[in-house]
């Protein structure tokens, strides 16, 4: 019994041996630079009233951040740039650096006016009021 292997350590081990691991390694892990850790993450609720929009951004002071709403369509861009102060220091490693992302959501009874965002303890708040819909649909009569 002393000599049962686990079938993933067996598994990693016989794929280990192969000589073609890199291809192995670039099929099972497609895309994986543009992964969901690139972004922020967006909860978008309807509220009955209102649609309220939240993006977790920690560490982004609100002058980074853009919030707009353009014919029905949030746009929420973020841009992190370094101070010139960290960009004095002398690193052994390091991780965080200037990035920016932007996500959008189409919210089509959106009101343009009423709208109100806050950013308290790295998350993002937009309120955004619903209007009523109005019927852009006419209907043609075939003669």
């Amino acid at each position: 019994m002393t000599n049962l292997i686990p079938y993933t350590s067996y598994d990693r081990a016989l794929r280990r041996a192969f000589p073609f691991n890199a291809f192995d390694d670039f099929f099972n892990a497609p895309l994986a630079s543009l992964s969901s850790d690139a972004a922020f993450k967006m909860n978008v609720e309807d509220a009955g009233d209102k649609y309220v929009v939240s993006a977790e951004l920690p560490g982004v002071k609100r002058e980074d951040i853009d919030v707009e709403l353009n014919e029905g369509r949030l746009s929420v861009s973020v841009e992190k740039k370094e101070t010139e102060e960290e960009k004095g220091k002398n690193y052994l490693h390091k991780e965080t650096n200037e990035w920016q992302a932007t996500r959008g959501v189409y919210l089509k009874d959106a009101a343009t006016s009423g709208l109100s965002a806050k950013l308290d303890g790295g998350v993002l708040t937009v309120n955004v009021p619903k209007q009523e819909e109005k019927a852009n649909v006419t209907k043609i009569s075939i003669d």
